[in-house]
């Protein structure tokens, strides 16, 4: 099976090999493109890959294959014993700028220790309250087992939706919801001082107060998953 890389070292590459597959350039129609590492997996956001895209970190996840499984995981995906599934890509944009895009999660959260602030949430048209947390995280199901599960919101299936989670809210009823990951999604910082925007780990900038953060499907990924060794 051709194989293209994105990110990875020579380990990486050795461990391909020993599995059977032959690492191509992307331009020669490889089956999968393996990503390897955030950054790489960064890329498929701004740059898709036309072959379904196999995410690799350290650790793994429910989406992700974990580094040291590699060449089982690629084995498997050769042998046929994996699934393809659609991900969101996400558009940001705030104050009407496109910002990025992202694959995993986008973060609004204060930037200094120990400090709160108050968030308005809407979907589309409707308006669902304001928060007082320290942040507010938006994943989809490749990024939902990350900060977001962390801050207490759930692990998604593919095509179950975003979710979005309260960050070390105030308030013990502030609520994780679910939301149509073909929605828009806005958060607005209604509080004085400095909150970060973060993207798939990445600082993009702060976001002021009175300013707006639009969520919204830019695109979609093909992501490859061996069903043989996911990490649960």
């Amino acid at each position: 099976m051709n194989v293209a890389v994105r990110g990875g070292s020579d380990d990486d590459a050795a461990a391909l090999a020993v599995c059977g597959a032959t690492v191509v350039d992307e331009t020669a129609d490889p089956a999968v493109v393996v990503a390897v590492g955030d950054e790489a997996i960064r890329s498929a956001a701004v740059e898709p890959p036309a072959a379904p895209l196999l995410p690799v970190t350290a650790a793994g996840g429910r989406h992700l294959v974990a580094r040291d499984s590699l060449d089982a995981a690629v084995a498997a995906v050769a042998a046929g014993d994996h699934r393809v599934t659609a991900h969101p890509i996400l558009g940001v944009h705030a104050d009407g700028d496109v910002v990025t895009r992202g694959l995993r999660d986008v973060t609004l959260v204060t930037d200094a220790p120990a400090s709160i602030s108050e968030y308005a949430l809407a979907v589309g048209d409707e308006r669902l309250g304001s928060v007082r947390a320290d942040g507010v995280a938006l994943a989809t199901p490749l990024g939902s087992d990350g900060y977001a599960a962390a801050a207490g919101g759930p692990v998604l299936e593919a095509g179950a939706g975003v979710a979005l989670v309260p960050i070390s809210p105030f308030s013990t009823a502030a609520e994780t919801r679910v939301v149509d990951p073909d929605g828009t999604v806005t958060v607005s910082v209604e509080r004085e001082g400095a909150v970060a925007l973060v993207v798939d780990g990445g600082h993009r900038g702060v976001v002021d107060r009175g300013s707006a953060v639009r969520i919204d499907r830019a695109g979609s990924l093909d992501v490859v998953a061996p069903t043989r060794t996911e990490n649960f």
